[in-house]
């Protein structure tokens, strides 16, 4: 029941959905938790959920100056961190012929640009001299082609290749770097998408539908994951990404 007790834990997207699932899953194993996000209503709303003792830092997971100033109040707090989830992102879906160069440079801001400084300003912080672990959010879309999603997707196969080679790179140090790879799951995200309620109920019947489980999966099951990567179950697990998509990528998404 104790598998995280006495742990510093870095949670990035920590105020909902998979964030929050996890922070709430790893709290009760005895960590000590710090969260960011961006919408100070939902960390505030989450830091309710969580508990005082929970470190709350509003970020944009994009910007530099962000990351440094969020790691710097970590430090104040913690000194160093055990375990860094690295999950904050977000999707909007976009035909090609209407993306932007701006939210171009948003979407690979936030899952490339900012998980890749986040790791590395967040070295000094963990554990040097004992085993810390690094977990990345990717997604399903990183390895089945999903239309209107094509920079996201790029984006999160981005993400798989540098946990590959980052888990060569740090772990001599004695920190694993793993992913964990979402399939459909049924959070908050999915109504900001941007989309008619109807519309939203109709995808999410029609992904269902196709799924061999045949249903969405619940954030606290991807949590669960986050769990056996965060603790030392998984000490011998490095550079993978695990599937937690109930089998919806084996039929071939889309």
């Amino acid at each position: 029941m104790d598998k995280l007790k006495g742990k510093t834990v870095l949670i990035t997207g920590g105020s909902s959905g998979i964030g929050l699932a996890t922070a709430k899953l790893f709290r009760d194993r005895g960590a000590h938790l710090a969260i960011t996000g961006r919408d100070p209503d939902s960390l505030a709303r989450a830091l309710g959920e969580l508990g005082t003792e929970t470190l709350a830092i509003r970020s944009n997971a994009g910007s530099l100056a962000d990351i440094e100033s969020m790691l710097e109040q970590v430090k104040k707090h913690f000194t160093q961190l055990d375990v860094l989830f690295v999950n904050a992102g977000d999707a909007k879906p976009s035909p090609i012929d209407s993306v932007s160069e701006a939210q171009f440079d948003e979407i690979i801001g936030v899952h490339v640009k900012g998980a890749y400084f986040t790791i590395q300003q967040a070295l000094p912080l963990l554990s040097v001299g004992r085993s810390a672990s690094i977990i990345v959010t990717t997604s399903i879309t990183n390895r089945t082609g999903t239309p209107h999603f094509s920079v996201y997707g790029a984006a999160k196969a981005a993400l798989r290749s540098l946990v590959q080679s980052l888990s060569l790179e740090l772990i001599p140090r004695g920190i694993r770097v793993n992913a964990i790879c979402p399939g459909p799951i049924d959070t908050p995200g999915f109504n900001r998408l941007g989309l008619p309620k109807e519309t939203i109920q109709a995808i999410q019947q029609e992904i269902a539908g196709r799924s061999p489980i045949k249903r969405f999966g619940t954030a606290d099951e991807v949590a669960k994951v986050a769990l056996f990567l965060a603790s030392d179950d998984s000490a011998y697990v490095v550079g993978e990404e695990i599937v937690v998509d109930g089998g919806i990528s084996l039929v071939c998404l889309p």
